[in-house]
């Protein structure tokens, strides 16, 4: 069964988003870039409040856009972890030292934190068989997502659906959660599910179009309907965080 993460920008989209029960709430600034990412108090806090929800979804959050050197990259991951979401997302080019950073946070996924490395369809070459896939499980983290650092095409501008589907089988041979992104429509959605990926990512479609829009949840509700429909899946009663006093 597939599931869906709807990054949010801020606290206040969470309201907006939560009647549509995401899978997984991504904590991110689309303002700052593909992997932008909210300040750390701010991700501790959201955290704590979304803990009082009796169904609670999962939450991950970005590192931000940090270049592939380990002195940047494992204190960033480090301090995103220290906030207690469930998931830590990582973005991975292939430009600096991506194996040394993988490496270097070997001890951080042993230390229990999720790692999850974002890969760029527009930036790796279109081969699964070229992706630090096996490096990635060997070092322990939990999972790997195929998103794109331009927002300018989508996903599958870049790579086929066939190559997707490859990439999804790869990493789940590897004992990987998967999943998809990268400006994806509700369009590219039964397509996307075939290929059997454990998530599947939006924002801009949860805007309207525009990402850096805020969340329309007529938009988001469309997203929803059509993953649960072709998922199987039931949507749970509504939600809402608590007010914080």
């Amino acid at each position: 069964m597939t599931g869906w993460l709807a990054s949010v920008a801020d606290a206040a989209e969470i309201q907006l988003i939560l009647s549509t029960a995401p899978d997984i709430l991504d904590l991110k600034n689309p303002a700052a870039g593909a992997l932008g990412a909210w300040n750390v108090e701010d991700i501790a806090v959201t955290v704590r409040d979304l803990a009082a929800l009796s169904r609670r979804p999962r939450v991950s959050a970005s590192i931000g856009n940090h270049p592939m050197r380990p002195d940047a990259v494992v204190p960033a991951a480090r301090r995103v972890a220290l906030t207690g979401v469930d998931f830590v997302k990582i973005g991975f080019a292939p430009e600096g030292t991506p194996d040394r950073c993988i490496d270097a946070l070997a001890p951080l996924a042993v230390e229990e934190a999720r790692l999850i490395a974002v890969l760029f369809a527009d930036l790796w070459p279109s081969d699964p068989c070229c992706l630090p896939i096996d490096r990635l499980a060997a070092a322990g983290f939990r999972g790997v997502m195929l998103d794109t650092a331009s927002k300018s095409h989508g996903l599958r501008h870049h790579w086929q659906d066939a190559q997707l589907e490859a990439f999804v089988s790869c990493a789940q041979a590897h004992g990987l959660l998967t999943g998809l992104a990268g400006s994806l429509r509700v369009a590219d959605i039964p397509a996307l599910v075939t290929s059997s990926p454990d998530y599947l990512g939006f924002r801009g479609a949860l805007c309207g179009g525009e990402r850096t829009a805020e969340i329309n949840p007529q938009a988001a509700s469309r997203v929803a309907a059509c993953v649960t429909k072709l998922s199987g899946a039931t949507l749970p009663p509504p939600q809402s965080v608590p007010s914080r006093s």
